[in-house]
């Protein structure tokens, strides 16, 4: 963003518009427009206006050039011409404003805002907005909503914001409509847990509010191009778990072979990662997903990425996911290291289990791990560790061992003993800078 010191004398209007034009004009912002020698709009809302534009003033059609927009208000401002430029509702909500104020300066911009659509919206319906979460879904296409989809899918702000807040107000598109919004809540498994109302062509002559839907009515439902969507919560959604959680919570193989990590090495082995709220995790070796499922509970604003190469394991993971209320894991069936190129570098990676490449799989995790990143193992089998500490020997990072053996009271007769679990092995590294290729580490 450019730097000014004073305000400057010939600012860029940023004016407000809604569907009913000149009526969502105020007097000052209509003279503007009147006298504007350079005026910039969408190509609906130019049209909208075309009447008070003077016949002299040079319009400039935005849809689909964007980038090109600062150059036009540069080359105005330099030629002492006054310039609007024409937004939708509110230019600092989901609007032109910010990018403007980024790319040329935000005191030469004016900025007369305009009521929201999705104020109007609220107020169509009584709906209180003052603690309600705006939610932009304005973006490409990027098809259907599918539990597990990753953070590039467009609805996947959406499925996030819906785990945590108890009212939406979302802006849609043609392609991210309000009946796919619905199924995108059916999905995740809410379809009871939301109301919904859906306001299309707002202060036209054909608008039309449904003030309140159930999702699996609006999933059938088309509706008008131009419309928002508002959410609220039919209930206050249970406070789960985050971290600690009984074995028993995860569905599992039976008998007690299955492969799920214990609830106390599985409590060490979060510690150890060293999550943060925005953590990208991996999780290889998912077994019955327990792990992974927890770290998405501690990485709220982050994402976990598991895979799972036994095809029995990798469905049990997939029902604990459908059960356990996060939207922000994808799991994905296959033996590692196959498909890690797919994923984003890492914050902490945690391994369960390999399919025999250890060594391999090792040297590609600390590769790709972010700086201060942590890298968390489990084994059970003396190979394993030998081969996990040889492997982070050799490639120079600092590392550490923790054996953990836990014993759980058991009832026998009318007392109870101690029965020791098996004993685990907890191998924990961390990925300093790594010096450049032929530059010394002193």
């Amino acid at each position: 963003m450019d730097i000014c010191t004073t305000k400057d004398p010939n600012p860029c209007r940023v004016i407000g518009v809604l569907d009913d034009g000149v009526g969502s004009l105020s007097a000052t912002a209509l003279a503007y427009l009147r006298t504007a020698d350079v005026v910039i709009g969408g190509s609906r809302t130019l049209a909208l206006l075309d009447a008070e534009i003077p016949a002299r003033a040079k319009k400039r059609d935005l849809t689909g050039q964007l980038k090109t927009v600062p150059e036009w208000v540069r080359s105005a401002r330099e030629a002492h011409q006054s310039c609007v430029v024409l937004a939708t509702g509110d230019p600092l909500c989901h609007g032109i404003a910010p990018y403007l104020a980024q790319h040329v300066c935000l005191e030469a911009l004016d900025i007369l805002p305009n009521l929201s659509t999705l104020q109007i919206a609220c107020a169509r319906v009584g709906l209180a907005w003052q603690d309600a979460r705006i939610v932009s879904v304005h973006g490409k296409d990027a098809g259907e909503w599918v539990r597990g989809s990753r953070p590039e899918h467009g609805l996947y702000a959406l499925a996030q914001a819906l785990r945590s807040q108890h009212r939406l107000l979302v802006l849609t598109s043609p392609a991210n409509s309000p009946d796919r919004i619905a199924r995108t809540l059916l999905a995740e498994g809410l379809g009871d847990d939301f109301h919904m109302a859906v306001a299309e062509n707002l202060l036209q002559a054909d608008e039309r509010v449904y003030a309140q839907l159930s999702p699996q009515q609006a999933a059938h439902m088309r509706f008008a191009d131009l419309n928002v969507v508002l959410l609220w919560r039919a209930q206050a959604p249970a406070e789960p778990v985050r971290f600690g959680l009984a074995d028993s919570s995860f569905a599992q193989r039976q008998p007690e072979k299955g492969l799920i990590t214990k609830q106390e090495v599985r409590a060490v082995s979060l510690a150890r990662l060293q999550l943060r709220a925005n953590s990208v995790v991996w999780d290889i070796g998912a077994g019955s997903g327990s792990v992974g499922l927890e770290a998405a509970r501690l990485c709220p604003l982050g994402h976990v990425y598991a895979i799972e190469k036994n095809e029995a394991d990798h469905a049990i993971a997939q029902s604990n996911h459908a059960a356990f209320g996060v939207s922000n894991y994808s799991l994905q069936h296959g033996k590692a290291p196959d498909g890690l190129d797919q994923w984003p570098d890492p914050d902490a990676v945690f391994i369960g289990g390999s399919g025999g490449e250890l060594s391999e799989l090792i040297d590609r995790v600390l590769r790709r791990l972010r700086e201060g990143g942590c890298l968390v193992m489990n084994f059970v089998t003396l190979e394993n560790l030998a081969t996990a500490t040889a492997a982070l020997q050799a490639a120079g990072v600092p590392w550490d061992v923790l054996q953990l053996q836990a014993s759980r009271s058991k009832p026998i007769l009318h007392m109870h003993r101690m029965a020791a679990e098996n004993p685990v092995w907890i191998v924990c590294a961390q990925r300093s800078a790594m010096p450049e290729p032929g530059v010394p580490n002193d």
